[in-house]
C-alpha cells in the first residue's frame, strides 16, 4: 500500500469518525426533545433538547435553576442513585420539570450571553 493510499484511507476514516460523532449528537438532541415532550425532565435535558452546544448546557442550566428558585418553582422530586468518582452509589434528590414549568422559569430569565439568549428563545417557543 502506497503512502498516498494510506493517507487517503486515513482521511476517509477520520471523516467517517467525525460523521458518526455528529450523528450521535443529533440523535441525543432528538431523543432529549422527545423525552421533554412526553413528561417531566431535568432542566439540563430541556436545555439539551434545544440543540444547544454541550459546553454551554451546564451554565444555562445553573442560570435556569437560579430563576426557578427565585420563582418558587420546585419541580417534581425524584431520588436517584449516583456514583461519584468511583465511590459507592449514594441517593440524591433531583427535580424534574414539565414544559409548562420551564416556560414559567424562562419568562423571568434575562440572559446576557448570545448562546444563552438562543437557548431562552428555543425554550420559550
Amino acid at each position: 500500500m502506497s503512502a498516498n493510499s494510506r493517507r487517503a484511507a486515513a482521511v476517509i476514516r477520520n471523516r467517517a469518525r467525525a460523521n458518526r460523532a455528529e450523528a450521535r449528537a443529533r440523535r441525543a438532541a432528538a431523543t432529549a426533545a422527545r423525552r421533554v415532550r412526553t413528561g417531566p425532565r431535568s432542566l439540563a435535558t430541556h436545555v439539551i433538547a434545544t440543540g444547544a452546544p454541550l459546553d454551554v448546557v451546564a451554565g444555562a442550566t445553573d442560570a435556569l435553576r437560579t430563576q426557578a428558585r427565585k420563582a418558587g418553582i420546585r419541580g417534581r422530586a425524584a431520588r436517584i442513585r449516583r456514583t461519584l468518582n468511583g465511590r459507592a452509589r449514594s441517593a440524591v434528590t433531583v427535580y424534574r420539570y414539565t414544559a409548562e414549568q420551564v416556560a414559567q422559569i424562562v419568562a423571568n430569565y434575562k440572559p446576557r450571553k448570545a448562546e444563552y439568549k438562543a437557548i431562552r428563545a428555543a425554550l420559550a417557543a
